[in-house]
């Protein structure tokens, strides 16, 4: 290993280190109970399959939204048992819009997560109940969300869905920017680029 990639190494454990004992301890989310999360794996890496896979992700969203609002993990879950069918055919008209030539399924059940920071909420690392939708081979990078509570779905004032709203933030990023002004942030990226 050139020393390169030592340093690089080198910070990204420092800045973790920092920022470790920031975590919001008041801010921990429900626990995995009331929680339902939606997990999409791609195909592939490739632009195409990450491309279809978001596509994918709106539209099984939008889909989700218009069943109409859920009130628990339970209902969340219930509401796709009861509508599997409406969701995969969601998913599947993307792949036939998109011309490919796999198809996707639909599992429920209970799946690894890594830890994640939904707003002012940590998702700590565990195993929580989850729609994965696998697309193709599903040997690609995936995308998930928080189902319900409803973290995945940004509405406008109409009440129509809003994807591009959604923003997803490293709670550990954003804490390094705001050390110093920024200038803690920017030397590391220095120092990595």
């Amino acid at each position: 290993m050139n020393m390169i990639w030592i340093k690089r190494i080198a910070v990204i454990a420092l800045a973790a280190a920092l920022t470790a004992p920031m975590l919001p301890r008041g801010a921990a989310a429900e626990g995995a109970e009331g929680v339902f999360r939606l997990h999409i794996i791609a195909n592939s890496d490739s632009e195409d399959d990450q491309r279809i896979k978001l596509e994918v992700r709106d539209r099984v969203l939008m889909t989700m939204q218009s069943l109409g609002g859920c009130k628990s993990a339970r209902d969340t879950e219930s509401k796709l048992m009861q509508n599997g069918k409406t969701m995969l055919e969601a998913a599947e008209n993307v792949l036939a819009e998109n011309g490919t030539d796999y198809g996707a399924q639909l599992v429920v059940g209970e799946f690894d997560f890594p830890d994640r920071v939904y707003g002012d909420k940590v998702y700590p690392r565990g195993r929580y109940r989850a729609l994965r939708i696998v697309l193709g081979e599903g040997k690609g990078h995936n995308w998930w969300c928080v189902m319900f509570p409803p973290l995945c779905i940004a509405e406008t004032d109409n009440g129509e869905i809003d994807i591009n709203k959604l923003e997803l933030k490293s709670w550990i990023i954003e804490k390094l920017k705001s050390i110093d002004g920024g200038k803690l942030w920017e030397k590391l990226m220095s120092r990595l680029g």
